[in-house]
């Protein structure tokens, strides 16, 4: 009887053993945001939220949530600072504008609730060609809209390069 299982056994071992030594690489490359996208992003968001009339703090987080560059106009309040990183590390992380989640998570304890996620427009992902590269978060105008707005004109600065890349 257990020479029968042996016998079920070999095959299924072999099998396995032919897949870990493959000729697939074992390594993936990851794609990363060099900091002067990430300060180009962060630049036209502020540019446009100026055009807006509202100053406001902007932070590009990269795919692992940790924050690029941060920057706060002169007269952004200074709350604006980690409410802005927590909409792009939340916008990367749903990979999603946070625009269309709102509404996602309404019951106590979802989550949502968790420390360091906001869901409130003003976050919008960093995904090109299906690329997740990071998150960018901005806070201070009246409405999450006009948030969301210079966000999107912060990745709009930088998204046909990223593209033709």
């Amino acid at each position: 009887m257990k020479f029968i299982k042996i016998l079920f056994l070999v095959p299924l071992l072999l099998s396995l053993s032919t897949n870990v030594y493959s000729d697939e690489p074992l390594t993936l490359s990851v794609k990363r945001l060099k900091m002067e996208t990430a300060l180009r992003i962060a630049q036209a968001a502020i540019i446009q939220c100026r055009k807006e009339g509202v100053q406001i703090a902007v932070t590009v987080v990269d795919r692992s949530g940790h924050a690029q560059v941060v920057l706060r106009d002169v007269l952004a309040m200074d709350i604006t600072l980690p409410i802005s990183k927590q909409k792009a590390h939340t916008a990367m992380a749903f990979n999603s504008d946070l625009s269309q989640i709102e509404d996602r998570f309404t019951k106590p304890f979802q989550v949502a609730k968790l420390d360091g996620l906001i869901i409130s427009a003003g976050g919008v992902p960093i995904n090109i060609g299906g690329a997740i590269l990071g998150g960018i978060g901005v806070s201070g105008a009246p409405s999450g809209v006009t948030d969301e707005k210079c966000a999107k004109a912060g990745l709009a600065a930088v998204a046909e390069d990223l593209e033709m890349e």
